[in-house]
């Protein structure tokens, strides 16, 4: 109210049509009306009195009336000059908003107009940095976003003298980070991405540009390398700075990433002007195969470009296109390979591995499509079906009185993380209703790792319901006797990688025998993977493991042959499925 009172006359003068758009035709209304209240006046006082005659009168009159228009010529000249702040004020307003261009006004007056002048021209100085910063530096870590990125590496290239040098672009993505911010929450997560931030910063080089281009990747640019060994040495040293673990809100965070590397000589960026910014975003989408094809390879990996990358991620976009519907359609088929007691040769348990029976590419390699699965998030509908496929079948083979044995059924990262876990593995089990001593469920380390107490309670709660736990590919992970003796696992499984040489590699033979003198320590069963010849099954039996699994044994095979493997009392499958 007190705002629209102090606005009153301008408010009033703004519904004046012939003055309503201009502020300054306002002001020198006033000033005219206001020198010219004098003359009107006196002018009144000559018409109403009878004391001059009529020349005198109009002689003063004519006097008065030029002093006036003098004095009120001078005085909206001056009214003008003196309303330039405000003037320049508003055209400064005016370029920035239309043209982005930054006033050059002076700020070394106190007086209102004065301070008028000063604050616009740091507000909007301000607002400019503010606009910028959100423009081109990424909120959550600081760092500079893709355009930013993009904008520098090419003015580097452009800048460039020496065509010879080499231009390379890292790309850094933080391995499975999906499943690490789901396990420790959404602000962990992000403290966890400004820490790798801070320390890759800290690891770069003078003319090296880092920046954050999306939720868990990270671009480097190296402009002054000489070989490509300089760039084998540098990406060793950026996984091996990340693999030391996080401490974030009191807990040990580890993580590993993957690089892909994407490389030219500056000569062949910038031989044509007109596409050096092109050139840049290829190199950009180069490194983003490579990152692709390095996580296909495994955790911590880099890889470098090369052309027939493009058709292997074309394949793969066109797997995952066909991989949609592939449940609903009917195209997945559970086969099911043994678990052998190795010292009586009887069956214990199966796995259960899914497998998908493509309308024309055939069998599709688990390898192939399972990865795909677990990226976009299909392996959560699909590992359900698996287990109560699996469920459903190892109790039709209990009603037809084969051997009542243990079914084993794979966990991925992303069921783990399901909040009904739980309750999904309680009702398969009352749909098929087999008994819950009969499940066994197959964790990883990897992910258990990501939030310790919540992977101790699922895991307790899934034990509760009389379920089997066992602990898939121990010995590649972590192996913490701390964190094992947290999970209330009944089992450890002997990854295949180090049953594979155990009768020749002498560090792998270690390894198996740490293993299994542990389980027998904490009371644990032990499974070893991967058996494939005689020597590699006497050496587990001799160390005293339990149970075997691998192509010795049997082969994956689907339902209906692994029906007639148990009427035969474990006679291994010699056919390859």
């Amino acid at each position: 109210m007190q705002i629209k009172h102090k606005l009153y006359l301008y408010s009033s003068l703004a519904q004046l049509g012939l003055i309503k758009k201009s502020y300054i035709a306002k002001i020198m209304l006033v000033a005219f009306i206001g020198t010219h209240v004098p003359l009107l006046t006196l002018i009144i006082s000559f018409v109403t009195s009878n004391s001059y005659s009529w020349e005198i009168a109009m002689r003063v009159l004519l006097i008065a009336l030029l002093a006036t228009l003098v004095g009120t010529a001078a005085t909206i000249f001056v009214l003008h000059y003196l309303l330039a702040p405000v003037i320049l004020t508003s055209a400064a307003l005016q370029d920035y908003l239309h043209h982005k261009k930054l006033p050059e006004l002076p700020t070394e007056f106190a007086d209102e107009a004065g301070t008028l002048m000063a604050d616009t021209s740091q507000t909007l100085y301000k607002l400019d940095e503010l606009i910028h910063q959100i423009s081109n530096y990424d909120n959550l870590t600081g760092l500079p976003n893709r355009d930013l990125f993009r904008d520098r590496l090419y003015h580097n290239v452009s800048q460039s003298q020496n065509y010879q040098q080499l231009v390379a672009v890292l790309l850094l993505g933080i391995d499975d980070f999906t499943g690490i911010s789901h396990a420790l929450g959404h602000e962990t997560g992000n403290q966890l991405l400004r820490t790798v931030a801070q320390r890759l910063n800290s690891g770069l080089g003078k003319t090296d540009i880092l920046a954050h281009l999306n939720q868990d990747e990270f671009a480097i640019a190296c402009t002054n390398i000489l070989s490509f060994e300089s760039v084998i040495k540098r990406s060793q040293l950026l996984l091996s700075t990340l693999s030391k673990p996080f401490a974030i809100e009191g807990q040990q965070i580890h993580l590993t990433a993957s690089i892909g590397i994407a490389i030219n000589e500056i000569s062949d960026v910038s031989d044509n002007p007109s596409g050096e910014r092109n050139s840049v975003d290829r190199l950009l989408q180069q490194a983003h195969i490579a990152l692709y094809q390095a996580k296909q390879q495994g955790r911590s990996q880099y890889q470098f470009y090369s052309p027939e990358m493009n058709a292997q991620l074309q394949e793969r976009l066109t797997l995952e296109n066909e991989l949609r519907g592939a449940l609903e359609r009917g195209e997945m088929v559970v086969y099911y390979q043994p678990l052998v007691d190795i010292h009586t040769r009887q069956i214990t348990a199966l796995e259960a591995l899914v497998r998908w029976q493509h309308p024309t590419r055939g069998l599709v390699s688990p390898a192939k499509f399972i990865p795909i699965a677990e990226d976009n998030g299909l392996i959560v509908a699909i590992g359900e079906w698996v287990l109560r496929t699996a469920c459903a079948q190892n109790r039709a083979w209990q009603l037809a009185g084969l051997q009542q044995i243990r079914m084993s059924v794979n966990l991925s990262a992303r069921q783990f993380e399901l909040p009904n876990l739980v309750e999904v593995v309680r009702q398969v089990l009352q749909e098929t209703e087999l008994p819950a001593s009969y499940l066994e469920l197959e964790v990883t380390e990897s992910f258990l790792m990501g939030n310790i107490q919540h992977s101790v309670n699922t895991l307790k709660q899934l034990r509760e319901l009389g379920i089997w736990i066992a602990l898939d590919d121990f010995g590649t992970g972590y192996s913490s006797l701390n964190y094992l003796k947290r999970f209330p696992v009944n089992m450890l499984k002997i990854d295949r990688s180090f049953v594979q040489d155990v009768t020749s590699n002498p560090d792998s033979a270690a390894v198996t025998n740490a293993i299994i003198a542990l389980a027998k320590s904490l009371q644990l069963k032990i499974t070893a993977e991967g058996i494939e010849t005689q020597q590699q099954l006497e050496y587990l039996q001799e160390r005293g493991c339990q149970e075997g699994q691998g192509f010795y044994f049997g082969i994956p095979a689907p339902a209906d042959r692994i029906t007639d493997l148990l009427k035969q009392n474990c006679q291994p499958i010699k056919e390859a499925a």
